[in-house]
């Protein structure tokens, strides 16, 4: 069984962080927290001081101060479980998720799970199945499927679905062996430029351009930490790309937004002019879809020496499902997460965990790359490559052991009231979750709110 400390080490470790500077910083808490066995909690602390941490370095390379990062597990757990909290004038904020969403019993006695919430899967599936907009309906469907056969059709039709299993049945899978290989996170010097100084300013990242081409929840908790910290946001969405309600307001904190269609020659060129005066770029598409459209990594660094380019999939980058697509919840399914939640629980079918701890660990990862490959540009110079992916992040949440946990209530709101805050915003009076790395000297917090797609132009200020 890990500890949070030592998952902290763990994950300081692969990024390649300074050793002495975890004596900077501390953990409170321990699991459970939360109705499961795994260590969510452990998980959740030890990102997000790791990424605390690395503002911090940040911070002492630009001012020479170090400072302190503290972190509570129970404020870990509430970040992790932000779009539960939102509200949006006192009621909970429309998710836009779709009815048929969720597990279903195939005809071999295993277990699928759909995953429908964006309009077109949801369209999909139904239009795949052959069946009604509802639940009975797609349940008599998959009903005379074998799950693996179902698994196999719908993902070779696009459409994301993963059949549950059991760990061990997972860790002998191809795609699981394959990135047993990965590191949790990787950060590679993919080109030269000089030394780039970290500038002036009262913040971190006071000064530092991200461009944010991410969806949903992983991807789009990177980009809200680094705005916490002072970077500049600047999310990129297309008009041709769905996404739920609240992610867009959860994780809108602290950034502008824009509307580029990279299919229009007009908006390519805008977006690879942003990119000369960007120091991060982050996306969250599947591998290869961006390099297709003339902006992979290598692209990239061309065209701004001293870019940090992070990449975020679900599969990640190597194995025969490296191009599959994929959800956080689809994660838990084939890996043996929602096995172990449901059956080992006595509930005799799969569950979701009680918070989609590998998305936002993800997104947390990816801030923490970004962070490290920054202090790494303003010593050394270079243009980096960090990547990270759902299925390694999971991998190494099962990794940290299990804590009795199922006999705890859940969280409530009331639970973490003083963990909230309230502003202003275009959709409303907004109450949502605050940053949770406590940092001495730049405490971090969002200096805008979040606003709808397409609110902003595509450009920096001057």
């Amino acid at each position: 069984m890990t500890t949070p400390r030592e998952a902290l080490g763990q994950v300081w470790a692969v990024a390649g962080g300074d050793p002495d500077a975890l004596g900077r910083v501390s953990v409170s808490g321990d699991d459970p927290m939360l109705p499961t066995d795994i260590r969510i909690g452990t998980a959740a602390g030890a990102v997000i001081a790791a990424t605390g941490l690395a503002a911090s370095e940040i911070w002492r390379l630009r001012t020479g101060r170090a400072q302190s990062v503290a972190v509570d597990m129970r404020a870990a757990i509430a970040a992790f479980r932000s779009e539960r909290y939102l509200r949006v004038n006192g009621r909970p904020a429309p998710d836009g998720r779709s009815p048929l969403f969720g597990f279903y019993p195939t005809g071999d006695g295993r277990w699928i799970q759909i995953h429908a919430n964006m309009p077109h899967h949801h369209a999909g599936h139904v239009r795949f199945l052959g069946c009604e907009e509802t639940r009975e309906s797609m349940a008599a469907a998959v009903a005379k499927w074998k799950a693996q056969d179902l698994e196999d059709a719908l993902n070779a039709a696009g459409l994301p679905a993963g059949m549950v299993r059991p760990r061990e049945e997972w860790v002998a899978h191809p795609h699981a062996r394959a990135v047993a290989e990965l590191p949790l996170l990787e950060i590679v010097r993919i080109g030269d430029s000089a030394p780039e100084p970290l500038g002036v300013g009262d913040r971190p990242l006071s000064g530092v351009r991200v461009l944010d081409l991410t969806r949903v929840i992983a991807g789009p908790e990177g980009g809200r930490t680094l705005a916490s910290h002072g970077a500049d946001v600047l999310l990129v969405t297309s008009p041709h790309l769905p996404n739920l309600p609240s992610h867009v307001i959860d994780f809108g904190l602290g950034k502008r937004s824009a509307t580029l269609d990279l299919r229009q020659a007009t908006d390519a060129d805008r977006l690879r002019e942003l990119i000369t005066r960007a120091d991060i770029f982050a996306q969250s598409y599947r591998p290869g879809a961006l390099a297709r459209l003339g902006f992979g990594p290598e692209e990239v660094a061309r065209r701004r020496p001293g870019i940090v380019y992070v990449t975020l999939s679900a599969y990640g980058h190597a194995g025969p499902w490296r191009e599959r697509r994929g959800f956080e919840t689809l994660i838990q399914s084939v890996s043996g997460l929602a096995h172990e939640q449901g059956f080992g629980g006595g509930l005799g079918r799969p569950q979701h965990l009680p918070a989609q701890v590998v998305d936002h660990a993800t997104g947390y990862l990816a801030a923490l790359g970004a962070l490290v490959a920054l202090a790494r540009r303003a010593r050394e110079g270079g243009s980096y490559l960090v990547r990270v992916s759902l299925v390694q992040t999971g991998r190494w949440v099962d990794s940290l052991g299990r804590v009795a946990g199922r006999h705890l209530a859940d969280q409530t709101e009331a639970e973490v009231d003083d963990l909230l805050a309230t502003c202003e915003s275009p959709f409303g009076r907004l109450t949502h979750v605050t940053p949770t790395a406590r940092l001495s000297e730049t405490p971090p917090f969002w200096a805008r709110p979040p606003v709808p797609a397409g609110t902003h132009e595509a450009g920096w200020p001057a």
